[in-house]
């Protein structure tokens, strides 16, 4: 499906090596519960490896969107008049914003293991948010959405 250029749709999903490291906990569950026989070692490997799964599903299901002018990052929604100029943010500088550079007051959707990110500024006197860092391996395109969005905006 074609996007417009308004319009973005992501998922950060988490990396395979935790999706490896769930049936690793799984069986140590297992292991765990060997010496009470076979029945509670199944049932170790498959409760285990389940809830393992589960946790790194739902950490890794963070959905980041540009839709009918507003940004969607987790649970916020933003309208995109609120918002300044965003700025691509390289691995580095990422990181930096994630640690000694960040702002407790900020809006963070971020994910370790996405080395890119898009910041943006808070334009609306009324929010005491200061800025939006989001976590995206399309910089460039959540960007690009964003601008055409304000685009978008202004004109209707």
């Amino acid at each position: 499906m074609q996007l417009s250029p308004a319009h973005h749709d992501e998922r950060l999903t988490a990396p395979r090596s935790w999706w490896f490291i769930s049936v690793l906990i799984g069986l140590a569950c297992a292991l765990m519960l060997l010496p009470l026989g076979t029945l509670p070692l199944l049932a170790g490997l498959v409760g285990g490896t389940a809830l393992a799964g589960l946790l790194v599903s739902s950490y890794g299901s963070a959905r980041v969107r540009v839709v009918n002018g507003a940004l969607a990052a987790g649970e916020a929604r933003i309208p995109v008049t609120a918002l300044g100029d965003p700025e691509v943010l390289d691995a580095e500088e990422a990181r930096a914003w994630r640690t000694y550079k960040a702002d407790t007051r900020a809006f963070m959707l971020m994910r370790s293991y996405v080395p890119t990110a898009l910041r943006i500024e808070v334009t609306d006197p009324a929010d005491p948010t200061p800025y939006v860092y989001v976590s995206t391996r399309e910089p460039e395109a959540l960007r690009a959405a964003v601008l055409a969005a304000k685009t978008a905006q202004r004109t209707a």
